[in-house]
């Protein structure tokens, strides 16, 4: 077993340590766990959440043991990150990594458990939500932000983003992070295809464009048209996938 934490939570070795091997009989699930399971554990004085990645395939395993970093390790690295950055994340206290002679056998990403938030998503599909618009408005200058600081977050949807009022103000926390591109200067049409994943709405595309021309200094017309091609250009792509899945499905009938 390979732990790693970060300085300060170095005193939860033991108890951690103890949670995962309980893992599977204890803690209070988050979610379905139809890919990876999340579950909160209570630990000393702190909510914890422990995330459990899904198992990889024999190939998969072997990569991650030795070419690539595992899932959980990049969580808590990218973590760290974008806290050095200042932007937010819940607290990473650690990750862990079982290995055999094969490769990676399990990882699991440790972090703080975030009380009193909303997804998100909860918010865009209620619009009688208080402040609804202004929290679009803060998401579309977050993501400009990160791309300010070369930040490319894959997986933009908005049940990755979790809000919580702090002193009368919406912060966003940045969840799910284990697949980040980072580069010295991310070009406008990237820019706008990383929004591919967040909506088909076209209230919340229109307020996110607006937004982001007001920040970018380009047409709010442009950004509306990016956003739009590379979202309706992914729900082909999800469409055609469903398709062939079911005539290969049918074929082995």
């Amino acid at each position: 077993m390979k732990v790693f934490f970060a300085n300060e939570f170095s005193r939860y070795n033991e108890e951690i340590i103890l949670t995962i091997r309980n893992f599977k009989n204890g803690g209070t699930m988050i979610g379905d766990g139809h890919r990876n399971v999340i579950k909160v554990f209570k630990i000393s004085d702190r909510l914890i959440n422990f995330k459990s990645f899904k198992q990889h395939n024999i190939i998969n395993r072997h990569v991650y043991k030795f070419y690539r970093k595992s899932k959980a390790r990049r969580s808590f690295e990218y973590a760290l990150f974008l806290l050095d950055k200042k932007f937010y994340t819940p607290t990473p206290i650690a990750y862990i990594e079982n290995h055999d002679f094969i490769g990676l056998t399990s990882s699991y990403y440790i972090s703080e458990q975030l009380e009193n938030s909303l997804m998100l998503n909860e918010i865009l599909n209620n619009k009688d939500f208080p402040d609804r618009e202004e929290i679009i408005k803060g998401y579309a200058a977050l993501m400009y932000n990160l791309h300010e600081n070369g930040i490319e977050f894959i997986d933009n949807s908005a049940g990755n983003f979790l809000i919580r009022k702090e002193e009368g103000t919406y912060r966003f926390y940045i969840v799910d992070l284990n697949r980040m591109n980072f580069y010295d200067h991310i070009e406008i049409n990237k820019r706008l295809k990383n929004f591919a994943r967040f909506t088909l709405d076209n209230e919340i595309m229109n307020i996110i464009s607006k937004e982001y021309a007001l920040l970018s200094g380009l047409s709010a017309e442009y950004c509306l048209k990016k956003i739009s091609d590379a979202s309706n250009k992914l729900l082909f792509k999800r469409k055609v996938k469903k398709v062939l899945k079911f005539y290969k499905y049918i074929i082995r009938i």
